[in-house]
């Protein structure tokens, strides 16, 4: 115990400091998607050890058992949990949205960070480009299903990762988006990222006055295996290359964790974030018209199978 105070010392952290970041989030219920690795790990663990009710929701039951029973081991936290769904697929999305309405009171914080690249071209199970269901599609489903839960426990706050990559979009169509010949691999990829911003700005002007706050962030280029992970030979390949410039998943979760729980975090709204700091993002980014089509073209593609557009 005196090595871990005199640690917190020499940081300029007295005890009552380490005691109050320890109990800081304590009462609070989060949801992270994607949290059994990566920078979605690293928040969970550290949201578990501030003393947070902690929901991990991941597809991979094996990892995700793990990644829970770790972050109990390490934090002394047993109020972790984990949630099974594949998020590229609607209907999983809908059925782990009811499954949180039913077992979960109040969610204070939603941290949508699960995704992926795809160098190939791919179709989700509902038959749109992967990338696109996954890391938009996703985002925007669960995030809408859960928009009541989030209200009714407000102040809440939902936090989007997204990646300074969203610049990289280019020019495109929004028909483009969901279709594999038009849209696929790093353009893909890219263009997914650049709907994780457009959709935070989007929702923080919908969310006005609701007590619920929404802000996108950049993590840094982070050490993890997202690369490698649906992309053989050569995401291994890249993967490496990406790995000797990048950051620890621990450093790289830091702005998630800084607007999951911050004083700055629960008053911002329909910013982006990079190294804890409000920054700009591209310029295409703060097109509200294509922010608005964007809500009503992933409306249109997330409608339950055999309903009608009123």
């Amino acid at each position: 115990m005196s090595r871990g105070i005199n640690a917190n010392a020499s940081r300029g952290l007295s005890v009552s400091d380490t005691m109050n970041k320890r109990t800081a989030m304590e009462g609070k219920t989060c949801l992270i998607t994607g949290g059994s690795d990566g920078i979605g790990y690293s928040a969970a663990r550290e949201l578990a050890r501030m003393g947070a009710s902690v929901v991990i929701a991941d597809q991979n039951v094996t990892k995700t058992s793990i990644a829970v029973a770790r972050i109990i081991e390490e934090t002394g936290n047993r109020s972790v949990r984990s949630l099974l769904a594949d998020l590229s697929s609607q209907s999983e999305v809908r059925r782990l949205a009811d499954q949180i309405k039913a077992q979960i009171p109040r969610l204070d914080v939603l941290v949508n960070n699960a995704g992926a690249v795809f160098l190939s071209s791919r179709r989700s199970v509902d038959g749109i480009e992967m990338t696109f269901a996954l890391n938009h599609l996703g985002y925007f489903l669960l995030t809408t299903l859960l928009l009541d839960l989030l209200k009714d426990s407000a102040p809440a706050r939902i936090v989007n990762v997204s990646s300074s990559y969203h610049a990289s979009a280019g020019n495109f169509s929004l028909e483009d988006l969901p279709n594999p010949e038009r849209s696929g691999g790093h353009r893909a990829y890219a263009r997914s990222k650049l709907c994780n911003i457009l959709f935070t700005y989007e929702l923080a002007r919908r969310l006005q006055g609701s007590g619920v706050t929404v802000n996108a962030l950049h993590p840094g280029l982070v050490r993890t295996n997202i690369i490698a992970r649906n992309n053989g030979f050569l995401g291994r390949v890249l993967s490496f290359f990406v790995g000797a410039l990048s950051v620890d998943a621990s450093k790289g979760a830091e702005t998630l964790i800084h607007l999951a729980t911050s004083p700055e975090g629960g008053r911002s709204t329909g910013k982006y974030f990079v190294d804890c700091r409000v920054a700009p993002s591209s310029i295409l980014s703060y097109d509200a018209g294509l922010a608005s089509d964007l809500w009503e073209l992933s409306e249109q593609l997330t409608l339950p199978v055999g309903s009608q557009r009123a």
